[in-house]
């Protein structure tokens, strides 16, 4: 009877694995056959480094918003990394019990937050902030990096926090009894035998940012051009697909799936990149 269980459950794990497969196969599927009729009228170089979007002149040019997806993504990282890495080892390594109750499902609470309402905050808050105390109107690829920078805590609080409990206690123990403090053997021991863990969160974050669209618009200026300052509004790929699909047509859609496209490599290139990285570093 037990071996009949086991066979039914396995065949319940295939069936899912199966699916999971099936399904990003199809959306590979949907994209490259609707998108590579546009970057075959217009020219793969063409339409990647053309500085200029006039769907109504049939001109579709995306590297304005490869910059802007970049600029704003990068910012959120720098923003928003090394402020969850701390936060996952204080979290894990110094704080006081009481205190973590408190702190962990403010932090788990985060991550249930619409991107609507993050949005709503930052046009309300950050946005006026940055228009009274910088330059510019606010609407910028700082403000929207800010935003995103708080967006991906959550993401990369949890997955780090993770990683570092799960390093075996003997290494901070060895740590101590070779003499070192427990910061020392927290940040010298500890944290670099959870990198893999961490990176992981590293590259989650990046997924949150370069795919977040609706607090992005709110806040990002959505302006198709090539930004010279961080004060200046920009448009994402993310954004430009969600402003125009809705009444986009004939090649200017195709054009816009085409950038689906676009931003669909440009994550597979994150994930293939932190494969590689974490191979390396458990082949060392």
């Amino acid at each position: 009877m037990n071996r009949v269980k086991e066979k039914i459950m396995e065949l319940v794990f295939l069936f899912t694995a199966v699916i999971s497969i099936v399904a990003v196969a199809l959306i590979c599927i949907f994209l490259f056959a609707n998108g590579y009729p546009a970057i075959h009228k217009i020219g793969l170089w063409e339409f990647l480094s053309g500085k200029t979007w006039r769907p109504t002149n049939q001109i579709f040019g995306i590297f304005p918003m490869i910059i802007g997806s970049l600029y704003v993504t990068g910012g959120a990282l720098v923003i928003g990394v090394p402020v969850g890495i701390l936060m996952a080892v204080f979290l894990s390594r110094f704080c006081p019990k009481k205190l973590y109750r408190m702190l962990k499902p403010i932090v788990d609470l985060l991550a249930g937050i619409p991107s609507i309402v993050y949005g709503f905050f930052g046009l309300v808050v950050i946005v006026p902030f940055v228009r009274e105390h910088m330059k510019g109107d606010g609407n910028s690829i700082l403000t929207a990096s800010v935003l995103l920078g708080i967006m991906i805590l959550p993401t990369v609080i949890g997955v780090s926090e993770s990683a570092i409990r799960a390093v075996e206690q003997s290494y901070y123990e060895g740590a101590l009894a070779l003499g070192a403090t427990h910061e020392r053997s927290v940040f010298t021991v500890v944290v670099p035998a959870a990198k893999s863990g961490i990176m992981a969160a590293v590259v989650l974050g990046v997924g949150r940012a370069i795919g977040e669209t609706m607090a992005v618009i709110m806040v990002a200026g959505n302006q198709a051009r090539v930004p010279h300052s961080i004060f200046q509004g920009v448009r994402t790929l993310t954004a430009n697909i969600v402003m125009e699909m809705g009444y986009a047509a004939d090649l200017h859609r195709e054009t816009l799936i085409a950038t689906g496209v676009v931003l669909f490599v440009f994550i597979l290139m994150i994930n293939l990149s932190f494969s590689l990285l974490k191979r390396r570093g458990g082949e060392k």
